[in-house]
């Protein structure tokens, strides 16, 4: 499956929950599309208005660490991302994302500039950096995985399978 190529945003290592989505909103808000209008609100005011749907975030190592909360990848799912791309995730982070239906991505960054256009071939595990005419390969995503993001996550997997399959 391979999906278009979209631009993207690079950010830094160790980027903080609350850096995602500052803790004074957490709790405020409940619905995911108001949520994702604070996205990085502490380092970029107005960063979602930069965010169009399919693009992709970009990241170095430990990306989601911090809190355990699951607003983090349930707001970067609704400000549109089609994926998330970094070194390295936070446990934690990675399964909320996982449950959530965000697909995250580990791959080495340091080709991916700010605004390059990518392309994502789940398939063959390559980020093709349109921009620089590179081939970048990723962690393969596990065939169980793969199939709860298929369905939007963990709960819509539930609702169309009944129960978790782990023989694949």
């Amino acid at each position: 499956m391979t999906h278009a190529a979209h631009r993207l945003l690079k950010i830094q290592d160790n980027v903080n929950t609350d850096y995602i989505i500052s803790g004074r909103y957490k709790f405020q808000i409940r619905d995911p599309k108001e949520l994702a209008k604070h996205v990085f609100e502490d380092i970029e005011t107005n960063f979602y208005k930069k965010i169009k749907k399919g693009d992709f975030l970009v990241s170095g190592e430990n990306f989601g660490c911090g809190s355990s909360r699951e607003q983090a990848p349930q707001a970067l799912k609704a400000m549109g991302f089609r994926a998330v791309v970094a070194k390295s995730f936070a446990r934690i982070f990675y399964r909320n994302a996982l449950n959530l239906g965000l697909y995250l991505l580990e791959c080495n960054t340091n080709y991916i500039d700010d605004g390059n256009e990518i392309e994502l071939d789940l398939d063959a595990n390559i980020l093709k950096n349109k921009s620089k005419g590179l081939n970048i390969a990723f962690k393969p995503v596990p065939p169980l995985a793969k199939k709860i993001l298929a369905e939007g996550g963990m709960i819509e997997y539930f609702k169309k399978y009944g129960k978790l399959e782990v023989n694949e």
